[in-house]
Parts: structure tokens; sequence; C-alpha cells
């Protein structure tokens, strides 16, 4: 969590990102405490209610839980979970719009998946 926050979201946007990147970096692990509120809004000199709510998107999601009288903690399961959906999301933005405009201009398939080996 040593990222800085920038204008281009919402600060809470993007502390739920900073816990998911550390998730899938295994910076934090599966059921291990996640920083509070308190620490968030300390590190990053941020409102305790904006990291409240960076935090409860992730608990929505069920990434997180809440050990009573303890803390978040990551959620077994959390790592697949954030992948898959970061897939899902990759091929939706990405992959789908650079098919339709591959097609539209008149690339196959074939050929696109020569100029990506070519790239490498």
């Amino acid at each position: 969590m040593n990222e800085i926050l920038t204008q281009e979201k919402s600060i809470y946007l993007q502390i739920s990102e900073m816990l998911e990147n550390d998730i899938l970096r295994d910076i934090l692990l599966e059921e291990e405490r996640v920083p509070s509120t308190n620490e968030l809004a300390k590190l990053y000199a941020i409102n305790p209610a904006t990291a409240a709510k960076g935090i409860n998107i992730l608990v929505e999601q069920e990434i997180l839980y809440k050990k009573r009288g303890i803390g978040m903690f990551v959620k077994a399961g959390a790592k697949t979970k954030i992948k898959k959906r970061r897939q899902s999301e990759f091929f939706d933005h990405y992959v789908k719009k650079l098919l339709e405009e591959a097609e539209s201009i008149g690339i196959t398939k074939e050929e696109l998946v020569v100029m990506i080996e070519e790239s490498k």
C-alpha cells in the first residue's frame, strides 16, 4: 500500500483498487488482516470515512470480511475472485473493442493473432 493517490478517480475507489492489487501481488494474503480505516486515513492523509467507503466496496464484493473486535481480513478465495472479475473486465473493455475495430478495418482474427505474436 505504498501507491500514490491521484486526481483521476475517487479516492475511495483508489483505496479499493490498491487493496485488490496488494491481494493479487500476495502482499495481502488470504485470511490476513488488512490495514484499518484509521491506518489508511493516516497513511494517505484522508478522511477515515473515505477509507471506510473503499473497504466497504470490497466487503460488498465478498473480498474482505470483518472479524468483530479485530478488524477486516482477506476472505479465502479473494485472489481468484478478483482475477476472474478483472479478466472479464479486460475482455469487455479491451478484447471486444479490439476485435470490433479489427473487423471494421478488415483485419481477420488470424492476422490479429499474428500481430500479437510478433509484438512479443
